[in-house]
């Protein structure tokens, strides 16, 4: 299980480390990151990994469209 750092807010470590999974590819190109999985992932709250997801969306890094969720962004992705 994910070890959080006491002195930080966990939807900045957890928006650090699916960053990092972007970045290895293991988050590939539209590829759908899904709440729910993180939600148990990480054992946090929906709003928890909400706030994580609005500073990735915020960054470029991932698109949500409404209905269907979070994607990571590609070229022209906005």
């Amino acid at each position: 299980m994910f070890e959080f750092n006491p002195t930080r807010p966990k939807w900045q470590q957890i928006a650090e480390e699916v960053r990092a999974r972007i970045a290895r590819g293991e988050y590939p190109v539209h590829g759908l990151i899904s709440e729910v999985k993180l939600e148990a992932e990480f054992g946090v709250s929906r709003v928890t990994v909400r706030k994580a997801t609005a500073a990735l969306r915020a960054e470029g890094l991932i698109v949500t469209r409404q209905g269907m969720g979070s994607f990571v962004a590609g070229e022209g992705d906005t």
